[in-house]
């Protein structure tokens, strides 16, 4: 039940990102950027290298990127020691958990946030789950979600989905999330792409953030 080793595999390019349904762009105005799970404990079934390495020095990208152009930054965490049934079914699949300490909950300090960034405690797959990210986004005029982070084909396909599902445009970074495996990866950005999102490279996020004529030129 705990979490599985994973193998190195190489993040997808641009050119092997999947063309989205939907005609979303993304506008700094109406951003926000969720940093999902960027725990030790998640991050070290990862070997050394690709995908986590190359994924996290995209991420920080992203985060440069989004605080320099007044888009906030969110973050997702999950508590140590989570009594069991608050925990629920999370536990038949993937055990107790974390524990509450610095070696599991701490948020990689590469990625750490800053005064300014929302961390938001997490309870399941969504980020939306006993969260107000909805009501913090809202208060800021946003409707747009970029999200990075880990897993891609589990917590970060879920956010999607209920952003989607609740009127909130989302865009999954492809190269600034990591997952199980290659296979899961693609799966995942095939299906945000298919039904409720638009997939970037960092590159096309990270113009999206910039000044308003780069925001204009991928449009």
């Amino acid at each position: 039940m705990a979490l599985p080793g994973i193998a190195p595999y190489d993040l997808p390019r641009e050119s092997d990102l999947p063309k989205a349904r939907g005609p979303w762009q993304p506008r700094r105005d109406r951003l926000a950027l969720l940093v999902h799970d960027m725990q030790r404990y998640f991050c070290r079934p990862y070997p050394a290298g690709a995908p986590l390495t190359p994924a996290i020095a995209n991420i920080a990208r992203l985060i440069a990127g989004a605080r320099a152009a007044g888009v906030p930054v969110f973050y997702t965490a999950q508590n140590g020691n989570q009594f069991r049934p608050d925990r629920g079914l999370q536990a038949d699949l993937w055990g107790p958990g974390m524990g509450a300490t610095p070696e599991h909950e701490e948020i990689l300090p590469d990625l750490a946030p800053a005064q300014g960034d929302i961390l938001l405690v997490k309870h399941r797959y969504s980020a939306f789950q006993r969260s107000n990210l909805e009501a913090l986004m809202r208060a800021r005029g946003r409707d747009q979600l970029m999200i990075c982070g880990i897993y891609a084909h589990i917590g970060c396909l879920a956010t999607a989905v209920e952003a989607f599902q609740r009127d909130i445009e989302t865009f999954a970074v492809a190269d600034a999330q990591a997952d199980f495996s290659r296979e899961k990866h693609d799966m995942a950005m095939g299906w945000i792409a298919a039904t409720c999102g638009v997939v970037l490279s960092t590159d096309q996020a990270v113009a999206a953030l910039g000044p308003a004529e780069k925001v204009r030129s991928c449009a």
